[in-house]
């Protein structure tokens, strides 16, 4: 095994600062493309978007597009970062190619998320803004991203739903039309009369400033319960009143029923003695 002298480390140290100088130029030159590249990506990403606000392109359709985008000028910058280093960028593009098959067989639920996102996007089921409910969860849609679509729900709280979970299920939206019905449920006892329960109920409905005339509003006997004969009251109003409307017609119904003597009976049990029937 030939000796390794300290003329012979002094030459090696030589020769690796001389090619880190040679090398220098290039380094600097990528690091100042990297930054050069990344504030142009962001002016397109800007740019795109104010383009799309201009015509009115869809907000959800907005959010992906503007991230598919992102992505792909990401991707020409860095390979453009490596042609400038000098690394042969065919083999890159290979090794990429190679990588992102196998990611994509070891998360196929991020690819499923991701083709239902896109599947959302096109066939719109809901929009940002709506109110929804599905996969179990209730709220008002925030953003719908790649792979996953966020809702606020009543009390502030973000639920954060896989796309493929929401667009496999159900959907309710509560947003998609203009009008909404108000649907009431209330007991009154056996002893209480259902003609004057009834006059009162529709009362209620026809007083209502923000209720509709057309429908006009109902009352119908729904069941004879256990412990109430149950009404069911129900109007239309605009989408936006709905929780206004139901709130303010449940409170009233308790109040004009109590004025009017109808009994709202509460559940009743009967227990019986051992030996008794």
């Amino acid at each position: 095994m030939p000796e390794f002298s300290p003329i012979d480390f002094e030459s090696l140290i030589k020769d690796w600062i001389k090619g880190l100088f040679n090398y220098l130029p290039t380094m600097l030159g990528a690091i100042a493309l990297y930054f050069i590249g990344r504030y142009i990506i962001r002016f397109i990403v800007k740019l795109i978007k104010k383009l799309m606000k201009r015509r009115e392109v869809d907000l959800a359709l907005q959010n992906f597009l503007l991230q598919v985008v992102r992505w792909i000028l990401y991707i020409a910058l860095f390979l453009t970062i490596i042609q400038v280093i000098g690394l042969p960028a065919t083999q890159f593009i290979a090794i990429i190619t190679s990588g992102f098959v196998a990611v994509g067989l070891a998360l196929q639920g991020s690819l499923s998320n991701f083709a239902s996102g896109i599947m959302i996007i096109i066939f719109k089921p809901f929009r940002v803004g709506d109110v929804i409910e599905g996969n179990g969860e209730k709220g008002t849609v925030k953003n719908i991203g790649l792979f996953a679509t966020t809702l606020n729900k009543a009390n502030n709280e973000q639920a954060i739903i896989p796309n493929t979970q929401l667009f496999s299920n159900s959907i309710i939206n509560y947003s998609k039309e203009e009008k909404r019905r108000v649907y009431v449920l209330v007991g009154i006892g056996y002893s209480s009369n259902i003609q004057k329960a009834r006059e009162v109920l529709l009362q209620i409905a026809n007083e209502e400033t923000k209720a509709l005339s057309d429908p006009a509003p109902v009352v119908y006997v729904e069941e004879l319960a256990d412990s109430s004969v149950n009404l069911s009251l129900r109007y239309w109003c605009l989408n936006t009143d709905y929780w206004e409307c139901y709130f303010r017609t449940v409170e009233t119904i308790k109040n004009r029923f109590d004025a009017a003597n109808i009994e709202i009976p509460f559940p009743q049990v009967q227990v019986h003695g051992v030996g008794q029937s």
